[in-house]
């Protein structure tokens, strides 16, 4: 009995092993959202993005707090966390998704890969279908994958005051860059 609970752990770690062997992952990633109107430009940027992508299935997920974006003026970071994040209420956006035809991708040879994205994105506690164009770019075992899409803030419940509106864009354009590494 003793021996087979062993040869199941030792089964179950060597299938993790080969699963991981599919996953690459960042702890990284950069996502910059701008927010550009004649009167104001508006970027936040964070550097602590999370993000696993699985080459076989094609999924990935993306996390990032909230409360870790950083403006240009402390002022913009305080009434973005309060005013319209709400970051203490909704901690952080993820989106889950899925790759469209991952075996086109190849993150073991050197090149450029476009790729098409479908999935959920999920911020301020709203879950919207979104699809966009992304690229992965391969270079010297260096895998970097970019994508950028545009948010309307109103479909995400994220109001604008009136006293502001024609300083804060309806549509935020978001850009993310990871740089993977195997998992």
């Amino acid at each position: 009995m003793k021996k087979q609970v062993i040869l199941a752990l030792v089964l179950a770690l060597f299938i993790n092993a080969v699963d991981a062997q599919d996953r690459y992952f960042t702890r990284g990633a950069k996502v910059v959202f701008v927010s550009e109107t004649e009167l104001e430009k508006i970027v936040g940027t964070n550097s602590q993005g999370t993000n696993v992508y699985d080459t076989k299935t094609g999924q990935f997920e993306f996390a990032v707090l909230m409360k870790s974006f950083v403006f240009e003026k402390a002022l913009l970071e305080e009434h973005f966390n309060e005013n319209y994040a709400e970051s203490s209420k909704y901690p952080k956006s993820t989106f889950k998704g899925m790759v469209e035809d991952p075996s086109k991708v190849n993150l073991t040879k050197d090149g450029v890969y476009p790729v098409k994205i479908k999935g959920q994105l999920t911020m301020h506690g709203v879950t919207k279908d979104v699809a966009t164009e992304g690229v992965f770019e391969v270079k010297g075992g260096k895998i970097i994958g970019k994508s950028n899409f545009i948010v309307t803030l109103a479909d995400y419940k994220i109001e604008i005051p009136s006293l502001v509106k024609d300083k804060i864009s309806k549509d935020v354009k978001i850009s993310v860059l990871s740089d993977y590494k195997k998992m």
